[in-house]
């Protein structure tokens, strides 16, 4: 009885009690001793969100079509900019639905192809918005991170400049603005030609968004910035004598990637709506360049004769904005370890 005991005792001890259980007589198991970055985690945790991955599968679904969208328009055989006036009835209203010539019908009036128009109408919004995102990020991050860095009177000079551009009136200067633009760049706009008229259009959009976007981003960088300069690896790069831009860039923009991604994934649905509404306005995009928003404001008055016609591009921008939304607020929560979804 007094071995059993003896081995009872060793195994609550865990102790091998012979010697195919020792540890020497058993493989040793290969640990991974490697850690994963907080960026790496993060993205592990938004692979795994269903809502943001389907987010963002109709959001790469979207920027398909509109890359595609010659293509598209090739299969059903038309294009966006000729006329069908013989499908429409005397009061400009399409004599039918659709058909397997016109997927999405014809347009009221000019009868021109919607389903052409549909896809290539997703062009403007998305360049418009993904240019406007990418120019304010990187305008916004450098100033940000001037500005919290060297402190001093560059930073109170920054400072004034973000509070100066955030207290403007953003939609007098967003209509007034583009008309500006145009006199300058194209002059008479009844001589230019339809293609220098778009030209300018899309630049003073972009000029536009560009102008009062950066500001807010950088008012966040900067905040990041001034409670990370005194933690001790950049005191220690001083020390070290480590070059300004490579502090600026290699030390402390690693630390601020969860709040750029989160910025720039919830700015760019802000600015599809942007695009959209000014162009809805009278102040954005123009005839004959298909547009959402365009559609949007033409569509207006025969609502009710051609729902479709109106529906198709709401709907559109709708789905579109709500998906980036929430795949905004995904990787937010992705990249934030204080939240559990």
């Amino acid at each position: 009885m007094e071995p059993l005991i003896e081995e009872a005792e060793l195994a609550r001890a865990g102790a091998p009690t012979d010697a195919m259980a020792s540890p020497s007589a058993t493989p040793e198991k290969k640990v991974n001793t490697r850690r994963k970055s907080p960026t790496q985690i993060a993205l592990a945790r938004l692979r795994k969100d269903r809502v943001a991955m389907i987010c963002l599968g109709f959001f790469l679904f979207i920027v398909l079509v509109a890359i595609f969208a010659p293509l598209l328009a090739r299969l059903e055989g038309q294009d966006p900019t000729t006329l069908h006036q013989d499908l429409t009835d005397q009061y400009g209203f399409p004599t039918f639905v659709a058909n397997s010539e016109h997927w999405f019908g014809v347009e009221p009036r000019l009868g021109r192809d919607l389903f052409a128009r549909f896809v290539y109408g997703a062009r403007p919004s998305l360049i418009v918005a993904i240019s406007v995102t990418i120019i304010t990020g990187i305008i916004g991050v450098c100033v940000g991170l001037l500005a919290g860095f060297l402190g001093g009177w560059v930073d109170r000079m920054l400072s004034w400049i973000i509070d100066f551009v955030l207290s403007l009136p953003y939609l007098l200067f967003a209509i007034a603005v583009p008309a500006v633009l145009l006199s300058v760049f194209v002059g008479n706009a009844g001589e230019a030609g339809a293609e220098d008229v778009t030209k300018a259009r899309f630049a003073s959009l972009i000029i536009v968004l560009s102008f009062f976007g950066w500001a807010s981003l950088a008012r966040l960088i900067r905040g990041e910035v001034l409670s990370l300069r005194e933690r001790e690896f950049i005191a220690a790069a001083k020390v070290l004598g480590v070059p300004t831009r490579k502090v600026l860039f290699k030390e402390l923009l690693p630390n601020l990637v969860a709040p750029i991604i989160i910025s720039t994934s919830l700015a760019l649905p802000t600015y599809i709506v942007t695009e959209a509404g000014l162009t809805f306005l009278g102040v954005g995009l123009t005839e004959p360049t298909p547009s959402w928003g365009l559609t949007i404001s033409n569509a207006t008055t025969y609502y009710r004769a051609d729902p479709l016609y109106l529906w198709l591009p709401v709907l559109a921008i709708s789905i579109l904005v709500l998906a980036l939304s929430l795949l905004g607020d995904s990787i937010r929560d992705a990249f934030d370890p204080r939240t559990r979804r």
